[in-house]
């Protein structure tokens, strides 16, 4: 079972993630289609996908709307890779929002020291000035400040797991390559 979701998440993810050929025929993006388009934007080494996906996740956090194409953008001054960057905003989907806007609200609250709001009180600030005034008033400033904090610690923690998933394949892939050269010389022995 989870190598047929393992399958059907690789299919999505191939028709779902930005193509070079998808950035060159938007126009839009036509005057600077050659640095987007630029090799060492879409190739994967150890440095440019930790880049991708903490680009990603800053943007797909901090960014309620056009993370991709933001995320491509900031990818040529960081030197990131593009479908790394555009494959982690989708962290932030429709059914994790919700529950981050929470976060975000909270962990704001939190380090504004700002104090709880019962229910009580919000529906009173609702009826008397209005759910705009509240809404921008009371929760504004604690979403605003927590959706930033937690742009800048997914952005680094995105880098430190992306970097340390990296070591870990690449050490199996060298493990693996070794372990069959020694099977081979023990074969032609």
């Amino acid at each position: 079972m989870a190598d047929g979701f393992g399958a059907r998440f690789r299919a999505w993810v191939d028709r779902n993630l930005p193509t070079r050929e998808s950035f060159e025929s938007n126009r839009w993006l036509r005057p600077i289609a050659h640095r987007i388009l630029h090799s060492s934007l879409w190739r994967m080494t150890r440095r440019s996908v930790p880049r991708g996906v903490a680009l990603g996740m800053f943007t797909g956090i901090l960014i309620p709307m056009g993370q991709i194409p933001a995320s491509a953008v900031l990818a040529l001054p960081l030197r990131a890779n593009v479908p790394a960057a555009a494959l982690t905003t989708f962290f932030t989907n429709p059914f994790t929002t919700p529950f981050l806007f929470i976060l975000y609200y909270k962990l704001g609250n939190w380090t504004l020291h700002l104090s709880g709001t019962s229910a009580a009180q919000a529906r009173t600030a609702v009826a008397d000035a209005g759910w705009l005034h509240w809404l921008a008033a009371d929760v504004g400033l604690p979403t605003a400040v927590g959706m930033a904090m937690c742009a800048v610690i997914g952005g680094i923690l995105g880098y430190v797991v992306a970097a340390f998933g990296w070591r870990l394949w690449i050490t199996r892939k060298w493990r693996k390559r070794s372990t069959e050269r020694a099977a081979r010389q023990i074969d032609a022995a």
